[in-house]
């Protein structure tokens, strides 16, 4: 799936709204915000352990590798794209995997689950602070009181990661 419009492809399908769904077993699917995703190894390792289909939505072509239901998703460069891309796709149950607090809030509102990179789960319980957070920080970049961009991952926040995307979905396959 390139070019900014889904299209039908391996693992995935339109349905009667036009959204692409995965057309084998699985009840669920994971979407990946791949642009600056450090856990795409690990998205690929849970989905290959569940037979779940994974979006993996760039901007740009980033390599995909084969064998583990993952599909790629190209939506052009346009602000927010893959974000658009994402929310007007994710269904009830579905799993999205970004750092971005506002896609998380939109997939939220949508009936997804959804993961940052660190293994933190947004909730609807955690996402109003999380996006005061984000607009608090925003600010005091702004001032050149804080300095740019998330911390490196550690092993730690990796294997939390892996622990929770696993968990999440045993969550929403038995939803």
């Amino acid at each position: 799936m390139q070019g900014g419009a889904a299209s039908e492809g391996p693992g995935f399908r339109r349905t009667r709204r036009g959204r692409v769904r995965a057309s084998v077993a699985a009840v669920i699917a994971i979407f990946v915000d791949a642009d600056a995703c450090p856990v795409k190894d690990e998205v690929y390792r849970v989905a290959t352990r569940y037979g779940l289909p994974v979006a993996v939505v760039a901007n740009a072509p980033i390599h995909v590798p084969a064998g583990f239901g993952a599909q790629l998703v190209v939506v052009g460069g346009a602000p927010d794209a893959a974000d658009d891309w994402i929310a007007a796709h994710v269904e009830p149950g579905d799993v999205v995997v970004t750092a971005d607090i506002p896609l998380a809030a939109r997939c939220l509102a949508a009936g997804a689950r959804a993961l940052g990179p660190d293994g933190r789960p947004f909730t609807e319980d955690s996402i109003g602070e999380a996006l005061a957070a984000r607009q608090f920080h925003a600010t005091l970049r702004e001032q050149g009181l804080l300095p740019g961009g998330p911390r490196p991952l550690a092993d730690k926040d990796r294997q939390r990661f892996l622990t929770r995307l696993d968990q999440l979905v045993r969550e929403a396959r038995r939803a």
